[in-house]
């Protein structure tokens, strides 16, 4: 297991709405806003290579400029650039983090200073586990929904994923709100993300609209 002593207490952070990371997934990233290739410039010449993804928070008429509580870090393992000077980058997810306060600096994008204490599991060496997870329930539940909102699916790769990249990837994939988007990255297990992952999809399927999880 990674210790939280391994990581670093300053990261540089990527507040971008509805885009989740967790732990052992991936998530594809095309960066192209000046401050955001000087982070990307940044993060690549240090040993750790990690971006903190998290979700805003602002507060209509207080803060415009807040982030939620936890994020998750994901290192750089693939870049590439494009001939007009952007990059296609991929944040393979670490651990979650929990923001301390924001770092004023010299730097155009924003730094927090993050704990890693609470995550240990995150940073497990083998996946998380749900017990209780009936694949075949909730596979028979996600057609269900794929056909209410005209989805396609590689229903082959779903069936051969095991349970932590299955529900995890779909909490990253569906499109739900980015309130939803916070409610899946703070469960504390997998089995709770699951639950989460359950209801929104249930509510999508009735027709609901807005955040389901306040």
């Amino acid at each position: 297991m990674k210790q939280s002593t391994d990581l670093p207490g300053l990261i540089p952070v990527f507040p971008l709405p509805g885009a989740l990371l967790l732990p052992r997934s991936r998530l594809p990233l095309h960066i192209f806003e000046p401050r955001y290739l000087a982070m990307l410039e940044d993060c690549l010449k240090t040993p750790h290579r990690l971006i903190g993804m998290v979700q805003p928070n602002a507060v209509p008429g207080r803060d415009e400029s807040g982030l939620h509580k936890i994020g998750c870090a994901g290192r750089v393992t693939q870049f590439s650039e494009t001939e007009d000077g952007r990059y296609m980058i991929t944040l393979s997810g670490i651990s979650r983090f929990r923001v301390q306060s924001e770092v004023d600096g010299f730097t155009a994008y924003r730094r927090c200073e993050v704990s890693w204490d609470g995550f240990d599991q995150d940073r497990a060496p083998i996946s998380d586990t749900d017990c209780a997870f009936d694949r075949k329930v909730f596979m028979r539940l996600l057609d269900r929904y794929f056909a209410s909102q005209d989805l396609s699916a590689d229903w082959q790769t779903l069936e051969d994923a095991e349970d932590e990249l299955l529900i995890n990837s779909l909490s990253m994939l569906l499109d739900f709100s980015p309130e939803d988007k916070q409610a899946l990255l703070e469960a504390p297990s997998l089995g709770t993300r699951r639950e989460t992952l359950v209801t929104l999809i249930e509510y999508a399927m009735r027709g609901g609209e807005g955040d389901v999880m306040q």
